[in-house]
């Protein structure tokens, strides 16, 4: 069986091929997804990728399925994962009647589903809204939002807890000059802010930050339900396309490989949806 874990991040298996826009780890392949997948045709029996497909523009999506099929064989598995938009405005809708009906306990709930829908799509620097909800020293809805959100968030929280704030020792004015020197020499890419920095002004720099910023693959650009992202699947020619738990699938051993399960079987992202497809023969 050749397994191929598309936008892979920090959680892949030694016994796939793992490809991210950025190399995370040795075995992981750095290639940008949106120039295709540098595979010949028919060349995997399953295509997996997780939170990857909502960082595409609606434009992008098709092209990206169409190129999952291309790579996949005949009855090969497509296994799709993204946050569940139906899911998520459900929750929403349920914590705005809680707090519409006076429960005020309900009210951290009620903002941070609105986080869960918004804060991703629209934010304009690294981390957004969610960050600073998460950097609270004291989350009063915490058990709420690690269940929404599961072990990525929990360890995020942790990970805040655990942050010693210390103060730097103050660098003298030569030092700062000497270093800014350096960089100049060394990096082009410092080289280039600093021009930057020189010919724009402060509101047009700022606009640029952000055009750099959301044009980073951070943020969402699409969301799906099971109906939206079966449809595509369905228009690049997928069959048997069925909405799955995060350890169930066609995959034979699929919870062993650990990618949307931890070992204990704990789910990693619950607030996800889950669709299997299978690549029909012609």
């Amino acid at each position: 069986m050749q397994y191929l874990n598309l936008g892979c991040g920090d959680r892949y298996h030694p016994d796939w091929t793992n490809i991210n826009f950025t190399s995370t780890g040795e075995s992981v392949i750095a290639h940008n997804l949106k120039q295709g997948i540098p595979f010949p045709d028919e060349s995997f029996d399953v295509v997996y990728h997780s939170h990857v497909l909502e960082h595409f523009s609606k434009k992008e999506a098709e092209p990206f399925i169409k190129e999952c099929y291309r790579v996949l064989r005949p009855q090969g598995v497509l296994r799709v994962v993204v946050p569940d938009l139906e899911e998520i405005v459900r929750m929403y809708l349920h914590s705005l009647d809680k707090v519409s009906d006076g429960l005020s306990e309900w009210a951290d709930n009620y903002d941070w589903m609105l986080l869960e829908m918004y804060d991703q799509t629209v934010r304009n620097q690294s981390g957004g809204e969610m960050s600073n909800f998460l950097a609270q020293p004291n989350i009063s809805n915490q058990d709420f939002v690690i269940k929404r959100c599961g072990v990525e968030i929990k360890n995020i929280i942790a990970a805040q807890k655990t942050t010693h704030v210390t103060k730097s020792v103050p660098t003298s004015n030569l030092k700062k000059l000497l270093q800014h020197i350096y960089r100049l020499l060394r990096y082009s890419d410092y080289r280039y802010q600093a021009i930057v920095k020189l010919i724009l002004k402060p509101p047009d720099l700022e606009a640029l930050k952000i055009g750099k910023f959301r044009q980073s693959g951070e943020v969402h650009q699409w969301m799906y339900d099971r109906y939206s992202l079966g449809k595509i699947l369905q228009q690049m020619g997928f069959t048997e396309i069925i909405q799955r738990q995060a350890d169930i699938s066609y995959i034979s051993n699929w919870s062993d490989f650990n990618l949307d399960t931890e070992p204990d079987r704990t789910v990693y992202k619950p607030d996800s949806l889950y669709i299997e497809a299978i690549k029909k023969i012609r």
